[in-house]
């Protein structure tokens, strides 16, 4: 599989459009998560404390075992600290079997009030052979807007 360098983001205010983004990425029990978050300028309202971003995970087997993703859990955390916890089964809708040597991949998004923040999170896997579950961690990554006034990495 071959990740972007860089997501493009569309805007026409130059001031808005970010110049790079820094890909994120973890390995627990052979499965690599890698996170690619987007500012979204164009659905941000900054005035109205409105900052949106989208941000596309890769999921990749590694191992030599058959593993399900069955249940996520993420920690989101904005500039002023305030956290919020979101718990559920699969991912966009789906709970993807990964054979080895295969990936998953989707795109989501979250909204904060604050120009920039945070996330992490688990996914909750099983061994298709074993029926032993097990964590990977979800690499934490920085949600910074052009309007942040410091960067979290």
């Amino acid at each position: 599989m071959t990740l972007p360098r860089y997501p493009v983001i569309d805007s026409e205010d130059d001031d808005q459009a970010a110049d790079f983004h820094q890909v994120f990425t973890r390995t627990t029990h052979a499965i690599k998560v890698t996170a690619l978050p987007v500012y979204l300028a164009e659905q941000s309202e900054p005035e109205e404390s409105h900052f949106v971003w989208a941000y596309t995970i890769f999921i990749e087997n590694l191992g030599s075992r058959t593993v399900q993703l069955l249940n996520r859990t993420w920690h989101i955390t904005d500039a002023f600290g305030q956290q919020q916890t979101v718990q559920g089964a699969g991912v966009v809708g789906e709970q993807p079997v990964l054979d080895p040597g295969m990936s998953f991949q989707y795109t989501s998004g979250t909204v904060l009030q604050t120009p920039s923040g945070m996330m992490y999170g688990a996914y909750e896997m099983v061994d298709q052979d074993s029926k032993q579950r097990f964590e990977v961690m979800i690499p934490a990554f920085s949600l910074d807007s052009p309007q942040a006034l410091a960067r979290a990495n």
